[in-house]
């Protein structure tokens, strides 16, 4: 892999990966079934909305991708979409109160008594992900910087085996570590701060692709 396509690379999942650490409607799910499910179940949460995750990455990159790509307008116009989602993100990320987050507190004072099982939680995940209008936006915006004859398939596939690992490797860890309840304590009190330092760098990612979009036209 040449250093133009490891920077690509890198560029498009540390953008995955900070976009993952902003707490959401799939966020909030995996945090729910972790305090009211044993970790084995819980980890059928992850595995939906991973899966989820792969649906969509598989579309952007084969499906629509290959369309997308063969005309520059659609391209611009995708880049200019894009780049105005993750800047609306990370907007919404920093004008949010502390207020806002009673939500992830709520959560981790669900009983524990009413377990269900690692399919109900899969399904329960899968839904939450494929269902989430998000995801294919925020893929879509992402992969405008992929979307181009110089990166093989090959790329493309171990970029979004990466993504896919990466869902579900995250949602894994925050299932075991709320397993902890001092862990779920700290990151209440953290989670308004964590939100607006990704939204601060999402919205730096959103602006550049905007600028792209601009500058593309004129050339």
């Amino acid at each position: 892999m040449d250093m133009t396509l490891f920077a690509m690379f890198v560029t498009v999942a540390l953008a995955h990966f900070l976009a993952l650490l902003s707490p959401g409607p799939d966020f909030v799910l995996v945090v729910k079934s972790a305090v009211s499910n044993r970790k084995q179940t819980a980890l059928g949460v992850a595995a939906g909305i991973a899966s989820a995750n792969a649906v969509y990455i598989a579309l952007c990159l084969i499906g629509v991708g290959a369309i997308l790509s063969s005309s520059i307008v659609i391209m611009t116009t995708l880049k200019l979409a894009g780049g105005l989602f993750l800047t609306y993100l990370a907007f919404s990320a920093l004008r949010a109160k502390k207020s806002d987050y009673a939500a992830l507190s709520q959560a981790t004072e669900i009983n524990n008594r009413d377990r269900s099982t690692l399919l109900r939680e899969f399904l329960t995940g899968f839904a939450s992900g494929i269902l989430n209008p998000k995801n294919p936006l925020f893929y879509l915006s992402l992969f405008t910087l992929v979307l181009n004859d110089n990166v093989g398939l090959m790329f493309k596939i171990v970029l979004g085996l990466w993504m896919t690992f990466v869902v579900f490797a995250w949602d894994a860890f925050i299932i075991y570590a709320l397993s902890q309840k001092s862990v779920r304590n700290a990151f209440n009190r953290l989670a308004f701060y964590i939100d607006k330092c990704t939204g601060t760098i999402l919205g730096l990612f959103g602006l550049t692709l905007i600028q792209s979009a601009l500058f593309d036209t004129r050339r």
